[in-house]
Order: structure tokens, then sequence, then C-alpha cells
């Protein structure tokens, strides 16, 4: 058995590791810190449903499919130069998002977002990989790094409640410049340069199938739910479909394919890529008509609403201190089994105290769905970049990255049309009813809120929201359960150790 030293990271890795969580906080706060702000943005600029939906999600829409590029584009021309490019357009896309003056520019914004996001975020998480080469040091960075985009998610709303207190909805924009600015200052003095294999280009026709297979699925599935089935249902999936074959074909065949794909004949990246996607899709959905159930149907303001939320944020930041002795116990599979199946209790607990008049019970389902789901989430990441040399770092964060925002897509997408569905299907309002009232209760219940003067009905379309939270935690509580089974089974669970790339000598 030969022996060899991997040199230990030290004070300026550990530095520049804050200011990469600092940047994966922020994107995961931007996806999330516009929930809150529904209501007054609604009031500003009058978005129809549909906007509404696209304003949520587009975001993540592009950065997913974008990531699998972008992730090969850093491990060539260096992941710090993509890291700090994306961070300068960041923060003017930012801008323009913030004083947009109608829906169409907001979303044209928010797709800008999702281009610079998506330099940004495979480059964090393959600097992480490149930075940490023992494998101890790097399971507590990608911890960190984990924490850093959970808290993100969860504390977005927060941040959004402080800033909707005092200023005007597109202050949650204006935050992200100070903070791209620091990045940009901070850093090219503390984080290295690395890069991959730099000999070869990148296949821009594999590019364009990547993002042709997984735009058009997402839309298709927002479609189908949010308004029913038509032709651009079976359309664009089976463009996505058709594409995304193509793409594994051609993977297949290229010496140097823009996805490994066979890396997914692996049990244990396979299932930590699905658990990771899975474990992402119940977080955010939750959040994004959660915070609207909070402040429409409970009447808290955006702040108090923000830190009614706040129990998430608090238990994805424990998870750190014990994810690795419980990796190191049941093992990965059954570790990640378990926080998911821990997640899917905590949004039963939602379900089953979404009518209650006290908040504990929903406190309390917060902080198990934030521990669950943080435990999934970080081992997932670990086994998705530890199984890929250094050298394909950027790739491997892209596939992790992938999974995470099409998780966020088909969150907000899927159980978001979900909840409008079964919203407008318990929606009963009283004979007599004056059709501009129904008009406006049928289409959302931030327009019935804002606009109908009538308390009556103002009270049945806030019964119905209430109960679609009800029915779409319980029917995200059962698909968490499903995934918690097959991670368990599916994903190796040697105790006490990691399944580790092994680089051919």
């Amino acid at each position: 058995m030969t022996l060899h030293t991997t040199p230990r990271a030290g004070r300026r890795e550990w530095s520049a590791l804050a200011v990469l969580v600092l940047v994966v906080t922020l994107l995961a706060v931007d996806g999330t810190v516009l929930y809150l702000a529904v209501p007054s943005l609604t009031a500003d600029i009058g978005p129809s449903p549909t906007e509404l939906l696209w304003i949520g999600d587009i975001y993540s829409f592009v950065l997913a499919g974008l990531l699998i590029t972008m992730g090969n584009v850093a491990d060539r021309i260096g992941r710090k130069k993509l890291l700090l490019i994306g961070a300068a357009a960041f923060g003017a896309a930012s801008a323009l998002a913030a004083f947009a003056p109608n829906a169409e520019t907001l979303i044209a914004a928010r797709a800008l977002l999702g281009v610079a996001g998506a330099t940004l975020m495979p480059s964090t998480l393959s600097i992480v990989r490149a930075m940490f080469a023992d494998a101890k040091q790097r399971t507590t960075a990608i911890a960190v790094w984990s924490t850093g985009a959970m808290a993100g998610a969860a504390i977005g709303p927060l941040i959004g409640g402080v800033l909707l207190e005092h200023f005007w909805w597109g202050s949650v924009f204006l935050i992200n410049l100070p903070i791209m600015a620091l990045v940009l200052i901070a850093g090219p003095v503390l984080i290295p340069e690395s890069r991959g294999d730099t000999s070869t280009s990148i296949d821009l026709l594999s590019s364009a199938l990547s993002i042709l297979a997984i735009v058009p699925l997402v839309y298709a599935v927002k479609h189908w739910v949010g308004s029913g089935w038509d032709l651009t249902v079976p359309l664009c999936a089976a463009i996505g479909v058709a594409a995304g074959l193509v793409f594994v074909r051609r993977q297949l065949r290229l010496a140097h394919p823009l996805l490994d794909v066979t890396l997914f004949r692996v049990p244990a990246f396979a299932g930590a890529v699905v658990s990771n996607g899975l474990a992402i899709f119940a977080f955010v959905g939750l959040l994004y008509f959660f915070s609207q159930y909070l402040q429409l149907v409970r009447g808290y303001g955006p702040l108090r609403a923000g830190l009614a939320e706040l129990p998430t944020t608090l238990a994805a930041m424990v998870v750190v201190a014990f994810v690795g002795v419980l990796a190191a116990k049941l093992g990965a599979g059954r570790a990640i089994g378990a926080g998911l199946g821990f997640g899917a209790l905590g949004l039963a607990g939602i379900a089953l105290t979404v009518f209650e008049s006290a908040y504990w019970g929903l406190g309390i389902s917060l902080v198990v769905i934030g521990l669950g789901i943080g435990v999934a989430m970080t081992l997932s990441t670990d086994a998705v970049v530890s199984a890929v040399p250094k050298e394909r770092a950027g790739a491997a964060s892209a596939i992790a990255e992938t999974a995470y925002e099409l998780g966020t897509a088909l969150g907000i997408a899927v159980l978001g049309s979900i909840h409008l569905a079964m919203y407008r299907s318990h929606l009963n309002l009283p004979a007599g009813t004056a059709a501009a009232d129904a008009a406006a209760a049928e289409a959302s219940l931030a327009g019935t809120v804002g606009s109908v003067a009538d308390p009556v009905v103002v009270e049945h379309a806030q019964t119905a929201f209430a109960t679609a939270v009800q029915t779409t935690s319980a029917i995200a509580a059962v698909l968490l359960v499903v995934s918690a089974a097959v991670a368990w089974r599916v994903i190796p669970s040697p105790r006490g150790a990691r399944v580790e790339h092994r680089d051919a000598h």
C-alpha cells in the first residue's frame, strides 16, 4: 500500500471559501427573495398570473439550461476568471431588474440574471473542489457551501421582508450590487486560479442540445399543470426528449464529451444527483407558496413573514455540525435517505398545522424540513463532486448545480402550478358574487386581497389558498418519501467512508 501526503488547505483557502459561500448564498437568495415581494410587485406593475410565474422561475430555467456549458467553460478558461466575469454581469443585470417598469422588462432582466448566475454557480463549487484536496476537509467545505445555498434560499424571504418594510420591491435586487463589488475586490486576492483540460474546445452543438433538452421539458410540465393540456405540452415535451436523446448519443461518441454520461451508470453518482434535485424541488417549491400564505392568509407583514421562516435557515446551519458523523454512522445512501425522509415529515407537519391559529406547529415543521433537506443536499453534493478528478471539477459541479437549479425551477413550476390549480378547485364563492370580484379571486389571492372590497369573497379565497397549501405540502411529502426509499436502497452506504474517485496512474 503506497502512502502519500495530501496537501491540506490553510487560512487563504478557508478565507476564499468564505467569498465563494457569499456568492452562492446571494444566488440562492436571489432565487427566493422575490416571493415576499409578490403582493407589492403585483400592485405596482400588474403582472398576469402567468407572468408572475415566469418572473419567479425563468431565472432558474436559464440557469439550468446553461450550467453544463458554463461548467465546461470554467474548466477551460479558468474558474476564477469566469467567476469574476459573472460577478460583474450579475451586478449589471440586478440594476436592470431593480428598475424594471413592467413585467416584460422584469422577466427579461431575470433571464439575464440567470445567464450571469450560470457562470457563477459551477465556478464556486469547482473552485472548492480544486482548493480542498484533503477528502475530510473537502467534505467540511462542501457542507459549508451547501449550508450557504440552503440558508440563502431560506433567508431570502427574511432579507426581502426587511427591505420591503422600508423600500419598494426593486430593492431586493439592489442588495446584489455591494456583495458583487466585494467579490470583485476580494476574489482576485484570495481565490487561486484553477482550470482543467484546456487542449480541447467546447462542442457547441452539444451545448445547444443540452439547452434544448432541459428548457422545453420544464416548460411543458409548467404549462400542463398551470394552464391545462393543449398541443403545446406534447410538442415541447417531444422536443426536449428528442434533444436529450440526441445529446446523450453524441456524448457517448465524443472523445471529449461536454457531459460524461457514463457517470450515471454509477449508482452513487446517479442517486446523488436525483436526490439533490428532489430535495431542493420540495424545499423551494414550499417556499414559493408558503411565503404568500403567511402574508395573504395569516396577515403577516413582509418582515414578520420572513422571521417566521427563519427556523429553516437556522436548522440548515446546524447541519454542518453533525452531517459528517451521520454519514460515517449510516453511510452516504442511508444518510441521504434519512434526510429526505425527515424533510417529508416536516412537509407533512405543514399540511397538518396550516389551519392552526398558533404558529408553533408550523415553526417546528420548518425546523424539521431545514434539517432533513440540509443533510440530503450536503451529502448528495459531496458525492457528485467527489466522483471525478479535480480536472473535471467544473463539469461535475455543473451537474450538481443543474440538479439544484432544475429542482428549483420544477419546484416553482410544478408545485406552484399544482397549488394554483388546487386553489381554483377549492374556491367556492357565494352566490351573487360580483363578476369582477369573482374574476379577481379566480386569478390569484394576491389580486383578491389587493382589489376586492367584499370581505366574504376575500375570506373564501384565503380558505381556498390555505387548503391548497395543505394539499400541495402533502403531495411534496409523498414525493420525498418515495425518493428517500430509493436513495436508501440505490446509493451505496459504506459506513465510515465515502465513495471517492480514483485517478488512474
